[in-house]
């Protein structure tokens, strides 16, 4: 499951309160068109209102038919919205002449009513729309109660100002949080895919890279299984820290040994995976020499390995890597791997050498 980002958050809650916002324009008007008599109803001033109901309920039906598209308007819409509550407000003042200065207050304060329910958290927004309107109930007033409407004003512009300031605040934390939570998640994932001893992959890493090497880098890949000859026997004589002291030094030469491009890994105990890529056999077969030679060349002790050398040896067999079948190609190195232990260790096999000698052995001598 794809997890949202903070910016579509957001934009989920500006949209939330674009359609909130006109919902409420939608339900304003219709209630001021019915609640006024089929004698005024004829009135000029009823333009404004049904051009905001059909405008704000336009825009909403098509919101709800486009649920996945970006709605930027919000600002446009707030600013049209007012001006044009403050078209209806100055018609009808001009209109209805028994109306008291009360009117215009109540006007007033019905505006500033939407755009606290839904912009408390856009200030810009809430300023357009709420504007127009007190400047023409200003102007329209004469005098007659301008500290209350100044108070009207004043007071819901304050408070959302620090709302929006503290909601600044608070988004930038935020974005710093999630920016430190992600580069921590990076990091721990990253720790997740290595294989704590050897600074190597691990088989999670191993399964990640693969799947980038399969996807982008053409040609021909091999596998190689590695093992140390006769490891058991010196963990059971030299003791586990030696033994952990000849993985991690045996590691480093396996990555030393081969191409920066090549997938290291910490396949099982004392078993390497090399994954090297774009090689043929004959280049195969040569990192997996040097490989052989950079392990002998460390020159660790290893007594109970007389059979093979004075020191620790590695074993490897490997498989060319056809139709991106790692499993297959897991499963013939591991094979050329058991042999090359079997004709005495210290040796490095390909499968494509046993294949051969299978096909040209006498059916008599199998």
């Amino acid at each position: 499951m794809k997890l949202q980002t903070y910016d579509e958050l957001l934009h989920s809650k500006h949209r939330l309160s674009l359609m909130l916002f006109l919902f409420l324009n939608t339900a304003t008007s219709l209630f001021s068109l019915s609640s006024i008599s089929g004698k005024i109803a004829a009135c000029s001033f009823l333009l404004p209102t049904i051009i905001i109901a059909f405008t704000s309920a336009v825009i909403v039906i098509w919101m709800v038919l486009r649920p996945s598209g970006k709605f930027p308007i919000l600002n446009t819409v707030a600013l049209l919205t007012g001006l044009l509550w403050t078209w209806q407000i100055v018609l009808k003042f001009e209109s209805v002449f028994y109306f008291d200065g009360s009117f215009l207050v109540i006007s007033l304060i019905s505006i500033f009513f939407i755009s606290a329910i839904a912009l408390g958290d856009h200030l810009l927004a809430f300023c357009l729309h709420t504007a127009p309107p007190s400047v023409a109930v200003l102007v329209l007033d004469h005098g007659e109660n301008t500290l209350l409407i100044l108070f009207t004003v004043a007071l819901p512009l304050i408070g959302f100002t620090l709302n929006h300031l503290m909601q600044r605040r608070q988004d930038r934390f935020t974005r710093r949080l999630m920016h430190q939570l992600y580069e921590e998640k990076e990091t721990y994932s990253d720790l997740s895919m290595l294989d704590p001893l050897t600074g190597l992959y691990n088989r999670r890493g191993l399964k990640n890279r693969l799947e980038t090497v399969l996807e982008n880098h053409a040609g021909s890949h091999y596998v190689l299984l590695l093992d140390i000859d006769n490891f058991k026997a010196y963990n059971d004589n030299y003791g586990h820290a030696m033994g952990d002291q000849a993985l991690a030094r045996v590691s480093v030469a396996i990555r030393d040994a081969v191409r920066s491009r090549d997938i290291v890994t910490r396949y099982g105990g004392e078993e390497f995976l090399v994954l090297l890529t774009n090689v043929n056999e004959s280049i195969a077969m040569k990192l997996s020499e040097r490989i052989r030679q950079y392990v002998l060349n460390l020159e660790i002790p290893h007594r109970f390995n007389d059979l093979v050398a004075t020191n620790v040896t590695i074993s490897a067999g490997f498989a060319p890597l056809f139709e991106d079948d790692f499993d297959a190609a897991v499963a013939n190195a591991d094979r050329a791997l058991y042999l090359a232990k079997n004709r005495g260790r210290n040796n490095i096999l390909s499968y494509d050498q046993i294949a051969k000698t299978s096909l040209t052995q006498p059916a008599d001598a199998m």
